[in-house]
């Protein structure tokens, strides 16, 4: 398992691109991945991130970025652990957590003390030290919950 940070790996950009346009986008949202993987590898910002996690033999097994924000009202909070992703198949093995922990790595690297995520599920990343803080509502009128966990203290 390897996880190809696309900073740092810019020759994986045209393949993250799609990766995330057909896990986490539809016709009219694939633009929004784009341009933010294609703008994140030129950037003189510690964020945005985002990672491909890699089988043994090459193979796309999973996803995950760290963002300013994750299209969710609290503001206020970053930054947040977004669009994590294991394929079905490889699901049940722990391979999220790996994702997580290079998000918390390089959070802590960026010198910020706390991350967080928005999700909707419940008992799975409380599993890797992220609690519940309170829910945070999104532009298109849901809402989701918010979870938090520290870095460095």
């Amino acid at each position: 398992m390897r996880i190809v940070s696309i900073r740092e790996n810019t020759e994986y950009k045209d393949i993250a691109i799609q990766y995330f346009q057909k896990k986490w986008a539809n016709e009219k949202t694939k633009i929004i991945y784009e341009d933010c993987i294609s703008n994140s590898i030129t950037t003189n910002s510690p964020l945005p991130h985002w990672y491909l996690l890699l089988g043994e033999s090459g193979e796309i097994i999973g996803c995950a970025g760290l963002i300013t924000n994750d299209f969710i009202s609290r503001m206020d909070l970053y930054p947040w652990v977004c669009a994590v992703y294991i394929e079905e198949q490889h699901r049940g093995n722990a391979y999220g957590s790996m994702l997580l922990d290079k998000a918390k790595e390089d959070t802590k690297n960026a010198g910020f003390t706390h991350l967080y995520l928005s999700t909707g599920h419940i008992g799975y990343y409380e599993k890797y030290g992220f609690n519940y803080i309170g829910q945070g509502y999104h532009p298109w009128g849901e809402s989701s919950r918010i979870y938090e966990t520290v870095v460095m203290e």
